[in-house]
């Protein structure tokens, strides 16, 4: 199973979330989500792979969410649009995000994780 998680070092749920993998033995690719934030086309496939609405892949309690005016501006963006700030500004991504084979994780939820990683 290839898993990248892209997080953030100094985020207490990210830390949370590495924890819970190495303890399950789980081999996986850290990224940092601010320094190398996923592509257009990597959230695109998170967000069909998770089933979520577009908007949960916002951190909405995050500083770049409310300096951005996403509240206001993301029920007109476009998915492209919206795509597109997310790949611009990995703070604005919601974290944890998990690629696998086949899924996405978005956010921490640990009985999801067990369900997702077949735990």
């Amino acid at each position: 199973m290839s898993i990248v998680v892209y997080q953030y070092p100094n985020c207490s749920t990210c830390k949370k979330a590495l924890r819970f993998l190495d303890e399950a033995g789980v081999d996986f690719k850290s990224k940092d989500i601010v320094v190398n934030p996923p592509s257009q086309a990597l959230l695109a496939k998170a967000l069909r792979l998770s089933g979520l609405p577009l908007k949960k892949l916002f951190n909405t309690a995050g500083k770049s969410y409310r300096e951005g005016g996403f509240r206001d501006k993301l029920p007109t963006m476009s998915d492209d649009q919206a795509l597109t700030a997310l790949a611009k500004d990995g703070k604005l991504i919601k974290r944890p995000l998990v690629l696998g084979d086949g899924f996405a994780l978005v956010g921490f939820r640990e009985d999801d994780w067990l369900e997702a990683l077949g735990i």
